[in-house]
């Protein structure tokens, strides 16, 4: 499978095996099934896993802890991430080392290699809307926070060897994701949004303007490594929606929106989620994480991924749909 450079890393794989669909959060799968399509992952070439324990409550990083047993050939890589609340430094740390503990022991590794700061970054006297303020501590950091707390202890987990680099989950507050991109201690990867909807769907927690492009610029130009994420937003620009979601919801409205991109799909005889796919490979990223859960899905992203990004006149005539979120 082709490879680019992550930032500063080291090379990575056009796609990335993500945790959710082998956790199950993406639809129904057996242990059995996530552990063979981990495998064949790995197989087909993919040399980064993005996990997570809140991927299933930890079963995504058992999956992986079983289907290698510890024996990950020497250039798969492995991420996990954390989700923390505003706090001061010492709970901060206490939180950190005991769910990197909790992810060695379950993917039984010894380091992980990329570990994300989960949480959204806000500036200290931001307030998210409505009930969301309520607990907003819990979930979210604020900019002295993450450069007074989170930054220097991240840092010192690198020096303690159990992750090697560190980066930030790009799906918050696009003016503080951009101050982060562009500190002086940068993260080395950041997750952002790839759709050809611009959204994301149930996990925006704010009002104004997500800006996923103008975040991937703001990476670019800082040589911070990007992971496209949400390629397919959450089942929305897939064939069917695999799980069952309120009328309301935001990635069920995206479903609705997203009709006549599966009516163009339909015209071209393809799959919209391998669309889907091709589209986010032909945004500016490094690899493109897969929320697959299951052998059957796999191969289609890495039969869609052999043919590379869509050309720009298929971008084109998707763009031309005026799908994306304003």
């Amino acid at each position: 499978m082709q490879q680019k450079q992550l930032g500063d890393l080291w090379p990575v794989s056009i796609l990335t095996l993500g945790g959710g669909g082998i956790g199950q959060v993406w639809g129904q799968t057996t242990q059995g099934e996530a552990i063979a399509t981990a495998r064949l992952a790995v197989d087909k070439g993919i040399t980064l896993l993005d996990m997570a324990p809140s991927y299933g409550r930890g079963e995504a990083e058992t999956v992986i802890g079983k289907a290698f047993q510890g024996l990950l050939p020497e250039h798969v890589h492995i991420n996990s991430k954390c989700l923390l609340g505003t706090d001061s430094a010492e709970p901060t740390m206490s939180k950190l080392e005991h769910s990197i503990k909790r992810s060695l022991a379950a993917m039984q590794i010894e380091a992980i290699d990329l570990f994300f700061l989960h949480s959204q970054i806000i500036p200290d006297d931001y307030l998210f809307p409505g009930d969301l303020a309520f607990n907003q501590k819990k979930w979210s950091v604020t900019w002295s926070c993450y450069d007074q707390v989170v930054i220097p202890a991240f840092e010192a987990l690198k020096a303690k060897g159990i992750i090697k680099a560190w980066g930030i989950t790009g799906t918050g507050l696009p003016q503080t994701i951009k101050q982060a991109l562009d500190h002086s201690t940068k993260p080395a990867a950041v997750q952002v949004i790839t759709n050809l909807l611009d959204s994301a769907g149930g996990i925006r927690r704010f009002e104004a303007p997500a800006e996923p492009r103008n975040i991937l610029a703001a990476a670019a130009a800082n040589e911070v490594g990007i992971l496209g994420i949400r390629a397919v937003q959450a089942g929305a620009l897939c064939q069917q929606m695999d799980r069952s979601l309120a009328a309301d919801h935001p990635d069920a409205k995206d479903y609705q929106r997203a009709a006549s991109f599966r009516a163009l799909c339909a015209k071209w005889t393809e799959d919209p989620a391998v669309i889907a796919h091709r589209y986010a490979l032909a945004m500016a990223v490094d690899s493109v994480v897969l929320g697959v859960k299951n052998r059957q899905e796999l191969m289609a992203c890495v039969q869609g991924a052999e043919l590379g990004p869509l050309d720009q006149q298929q971008i084109s005539e998707i763009d031309s749909l005026d799908l994306i979120q304003r």
